[in-house]
């Protein structure tokens, strides 16, 4: 109910910034099973946006341990599904919690493999926890404004989903695993911000 009621909040909270938002490829997210939802990280107003996006799916998130140190911040991220992780020492838990929840619960996953605004690698992360448990890979993409400057002047967001990426395929994820998942997430990012807008260019800000 919370999840809920606060997207409901956010809906509204960035129709005032940005009017409506424009989506395309909605029809290519699983209406069946859970998934985990990957995007490359441009923002950190991104999450809400994809959230949003994909209603009426409801979604767990990764957030770093730092964020739950202010008890009403974290009070909020635990009721929005949010579990904390040590980006310094990840340890088993960032594995196992949410394999747990993709395949107990009718929560999907909200990842940036990038793990940062600032950086285009990939981590193993995503397609470690996908395998496990045996759910899809969905890519998305973020085009819009990238400054909080530039939020406040109701630029137009575009949230694009592309196809589910099996990857049943990969029967290792060692390095050469990873890396094959990695490149078809690359492949999907590109391919999605073409077909948005080929002009599109993300600069870290």
């Amino acid at each position: 109910m919370f999840f809920t009621f606060m997207r409901g909040v956010v809906r509204v909270v960035l129709f005032i910034l940005n009017g409506r938002m424009r989506l395309v490829g909605k029809d290519r997210l699983p209406t069946d099973k859970n998934y985990v939802l990957v995007a490359p990280h441009r923002t950190w107003w991104e999450p809400l946006h994809l959230a949003v996006a994909a209603s009426p799916k409801k979604f767990s998130f990764m957030a770093k341990k730092e964020l739950f140190k202010n008890p009403i911040l974290s009070f909020i991220l635990k009721h929005a599904n949010a579990f904390p992780v040590d980006r310094e020492k990840p340890g088993p838990s960032a594995i196992k919690t949410p394999v747990k929840t993709l395949k107990d619960t009718n929560l999907s996953l909200v990842m940036f493999p990038s793990g940062t605004r600032h950086s285009s690698d990939l981590k193993g992360g995503v397609a470690v926890i996908a395998k496990l448990a045996k759910v899809p890979i969905v890519p998305s993409v973020y085009q819009g404004p990238l400054t909080f400057k530039d939020l406040l002047k109701r630029k137009k967001v575009t949230i694009a989903f592309g196809d589910p990426i099996d990857i049943s395929d990969i029967k290792k994820m060692d390095k050469e695993g990873i890396a094959e998942v990695e490149r078809r997430m690359n492949e999907a990012f590109d391919a999605l911000d073409i077909e948005v807008d080929p002009s599109f260019k993300y600069e870290a800000k």
